[in-house]
Parts: structure tokens; sequence; C-alpha cells
């Protein structure tokens, strides 16, 4: 568990500007009907998590330290969103349903540690929500009154929920080992989540009160990370790491991985495409609108 606790440490803020340097990031959008793939743009350093706004119009991404946003349409030159004190934001930032906020992760001065921050979509000043740390955000419910996250708490990695303003924090499971990237279903009804508590890293779901915690996907062969719903409540795209390549709990960038999608009823996954990349490909919702596309970053290694 300590070698966890530090790699997912290390993962979230860990990128120098030397690693910054030494990659391409293609930004891409993915047509999951037809499997048509398109590049919005490259960046000859380091970007992460693309976030589709629910207007269409942005895709927001982090980018050393900071969150930047660029009209996937018309790739112009990208622009810098006020994040105030917040300058060592990682790839934990989601968007509010109503699109009028954006939370973040952010690795505080004090000890470096992730902590939940809101701010509005257009910028400003930081509004702190979880004291505790570490907190690494994932999902925000769509009445807006809850935010999801994984946190160490007392050496283990569990699922959280909180309210919006802050509050008290209720611990969702209670599981042995690694659950992580808590998504909510656009209904509300549903968290989704990824556990290694059944071996290999697999796509689990539960009530969002901590429920009927159900396992989703049974792949002997792969590791499942991080699922997004669609918009439609219809279907569920997730990542994932070939079984061998690294330890279950591990999710690491530089590696062969394939974007796979689901029904949210449950069934059989299928690949929609094989790329270079893993840590800051996809991890946080980055579904279009209407439920078409879905935007990820894929990768190339400078010589």
């Amino acid at each position: 568990m300590k070698r966890i606790i530090f790699l997912i440490t290390i993962l979230a803020f860990g990128h120098t500007m030397q690693a910054q340097q030494k990659v391409t990031s293609i930004l891409e959008v993915l047509n999951v009907n037809t499997g048509e793939r398109s590049t919005v743009k490259e960046f000859p350093y380091l970007i992460e998590a693309p976030n589709w706004t629910y207007d269409g119009q942005w895709l927001i991404y982090n980018s050393g330290g900071k969150l930047w946003k660029l009209a996937p349409a018309s790739p112009a030159e990208p622009q810098e969103i006020y994040t105030g004190f917040a300058t060592n934001c990682n790839n934990d930032h989601v968007l509010s349903f109503d699109g009028r906020h954006i939370a973040i992760s952010h690795g505080t001065q004090e000890d470096g540690q992730s902590r939940i921050y809101t701010l509005p979509i257009q910028g400003g000043d930081p509004q702190l929500i979880t004291p505790l740390a570490p907190s690494y955000l994932h999902g925000w419910s769509p009445d807006g009154k809850y935010l999801a996250y994984c946190a160490e708490r007392k050496g283990n990695y569990d699922i959280y929920a909180i309210p919006a303003k802050g509050g008290a924090e209720m611990r969702l499971t209670e599981t042995e080992g690694l659950d992580d990237g808590p998504e909510y279903s656009p209904d509300g009804k549903y968290i989704w989540f990824n556990s290694v508590r059944t071996g290999l890293m697999q796509i689990w779901r539960m009530k969002a009160n901590g429920t009927e915690q159900t396992q989703m996907t049974f792949d002997e062969t792969r590791n499942s990370w991080f699922p997004h719903i669609s918009p439609n409540g219809k279907h569920v795209v997730f990542i994932t790491y070939y079984k061998g390549d690294l330890e279950p709990g591990e999710h690491l960038a530089n590696k062969n991985v394939e974007l796979r999608i689901m029904p949210a009823k449950g069934g059989e996954p299928k690949t929609l495409v094989k790329l270079f990349g893993g840590q800051g490909t996809i991890n946080v919702n980055s579904w279009s609108p209407d439920s078409k596309y879905i935007a990820f970053v894929s990768y190339r290694i400078n010589e």
C-alpha cells in the first residue's frame, strides 16, 4: 500500500519541465459510432485530460499545473483559465452539470498534497472543499450538490463524497486496496468507479449512497480504469492496460493502452481505439454533449 500511495502522489504532481519537453501530446477526437479518429492539435509538451464543455464549444485540459481551453472546431492558441493561487493542478478536473463551475485537484504549497477546490468556469479564485488530504477529484453529481473523489485516509484509498459547498465527507467504500475514479451517472442514481479488490483493476458501479457495489467488467487480460458515462446515459468509456505491463494498482504514462466502450446497463466491452498513452489520456469525462464523440490525448516520445 505504501508503494501505491507513493506512486499516486508522484503521478499526480511529478511531471517535470524535462518530462514536458520530451513528449508530444496529440489532442484527438473519436467518433464512437464510426471509429473515425481526428487530430485537433499537437503540442510539443505535456497536456492531459480533456473535458468537453456542455455547450460543445471548448475542450478544457491541464498543462504545467494550470488549466487551458481550446475550441475544437477552430483550434487557435489555447486560452488560460485563471485559477488564482492554484497553479499545481493535476489531471483531475470536473465540470458541474450546469456548466457554470469547474472543480479541480491542486497540490497545495504548504505540503504538496492534493486537495479539491471549486471556481467559476470562466476562471476565478478557488474555494477549498476538502481540508483533508490527499483527495483526488473525479465526479460531480447532476444536481450539483456533491463531489465524489478518491482519498487516502488511514493508509487506504477509498471513494468519498462531500457537499459541493464544503462540509463533512462521507466514506462510500471500505474494501482493502485501491478504489478510484468515481463518476456519477447522468441520472444521479449511480457512481461508477474502478477497484482492484478482485485482483486486476476492474470497473464497478454502486448506488450513489455507496450501497449495491457491483462489478461490471470481468476481463482477466486487462486492467480497466476511469469509467466515463455518456451524457445520454447509454454507454461507458474507459481505458485499459494490458495485464503484465504494470501492477493492477498502477496507472502509468507511456504505455500501449486501449479505449473501450460498454453498455451502461452492462455487457461485453469492445475496443474503440488502440494508442500510446495512459496517464493523462482520459482521466476525466470527455464525452461531447451529443454523446457522439470522445476527446482524448495520445502521446509520442520525442527523440
